[in-house]
């Protein structure tokens, strides 16, 4: 069955990060800004699993396994992580549909590069997040079966399936036609996942989480990951002038999701420039203490509505460092959490990535 999911040529790829084609200039000039706030670390004890980071070797952007454990070794107690899929070293000469299985090997390479203990104690991509073409229906067990023969690692896939009307907002690798979720080649695929044990990690914008309660009703055996709170665009051109009203929307639509109980939510992601908060755009970083102040309001509703047992706080680094560092934005993170008792941080920070991910860390 052909692919329902067309790839965008470089000359329609849009960055999502108003600093992604800078350069090693660039980058550098990004890594001084970050510099010029330095914070004391919260409880720096407090075992951590980075339930959601990028490695990638990019053209205009490089985040490796030695970048990636600089953050992770600079004061926080971050125990395991999970990688996510982004485009990286898929299969030169496979077919599309199998050429991803490249980015399951890297990312267990790295894997195990972090257990052989040479790199210190971080198990780094503990679990690992993939990638699938759902939308060539059943044959797409071709492609889930060789990686879970690829790597022990492996947990499940994330496919973007983000879409707005604004096509500004339409950033990803591929060109998402609308209601792809309802769609039912892409469904047929999705049925996949359950009898292999497999997650689902999802990548929407805020006004396609109703589609994806839909979605969640009808394979309750599917965990599926929501990302970055649902994608609220609540700060974005198109949406600022009804920010209120979006926000609203978002919220209401949250409670409904939470009824599934098959979906579990990461808190974070909210440091991306193109979701246009401004904290990007300061002439220092903003300490963790304002940061707390403008995303805690949304890490408290996902918690008041999904509990703190199907919630898990996530860096998305790189793409959050548009605005935070990383020593930074665990703080913003402990900060909030500071409402919560220790069982309840446990699972925020901890417990419930390692499990939704089955990571089998103590």
């Amino acid at each position: 069955m052909p692919t329902k999911l067309l790839t965008r040529k470089p000359d329609q790829m849009k960055p999502t990060s108003r600093f992604a084609h800078g350069g090693a200039e660039e980058r550098e000039r990004r890594s001084q800004w970050r510099a010029l706030h330095v914070e004391d670390i919260i409880d720096p004890q407090m075992p951590i699993v980075d339930a959601h980071h990028h490695l990638w070797a990019r053209p205009d952007d490089r985040y490796f396994i030695d970048d990636f454990l600089a953050d992770a070794r600079s004061g926080h107690n971050i125990e395991a992580s999970v990688f996510v899929e982004c485009g990286q070293f898929y299969r030169k000469a496979a077919p599309a549909l199998m050429a991803p299985i490249g980015e399951v090997e890297f990312a267990n390479g790295i894997a195990a590069m972090a257990a052989s203990g040479h790199y210190g104690n971080t198990l780094v991509a503990a679990g690992i997040v993939g990638t699938a073409d759902l939308t060539v229906g059943a044959e797409v067990a071709q492609i889930l079966d060789a990686q879970i023969a690829a790597s022990s690692r492996f947990r499940g896939i994330r496919l973007t399936t983000k879409w707005d009307a604004d096509e500004d907002l339409n950033t990803g690798r591929y060109i998402v036609p609308p209601g792809l979720m309802q769609d039912a080649d892409f469904r047929a695929g999705f049925a996949q996942l359950a009898p292999r044990k497999l997650s689902f990690d999802a990548m929407i914008y805020h006004t396609q989480i109703p589609e994806l309660a839909d979605l969640a009703r009808t394979f309750p055996e599917t965990t599926i990951v929501l990302n970055h709170i649902g994608g609220l665009l609540a700060h974005t051109r198109t949406y600022a002038s009804r920010k209120d009203e979006t926000i609203a929307q978002w919220r209401a639509s949250m409670s409904e999701l939470a009824k599934c109980p098959n979906v579990v939510v990461k808190l974070g992601g909210l440091g991306m420039s193109y979701l246009a908060l401004g904290f990007d755009q300061l002439a220092k970083p903003a300490s963790s203490e304002a940061l707390a102040a403008a995303w805690g309001p949304y890490f408290a509703h996902c918690i008041d509505a999904f509990g703190p047992n199907r919630c898990m706080f996530e860096s998305n680094f790189p793409p959050d460092r548009d605005s935070v560092s990383y020593p930074v934005i665990w703080n913003v993170f402990k900060r909030f959490a500071m409402r919560y008792t220790q069982h309840e941080k446990h699972a925020l920070f901890y417990r419930t990535a390692a499990q939704a991910y089955r990571l089998g860390l103590p």
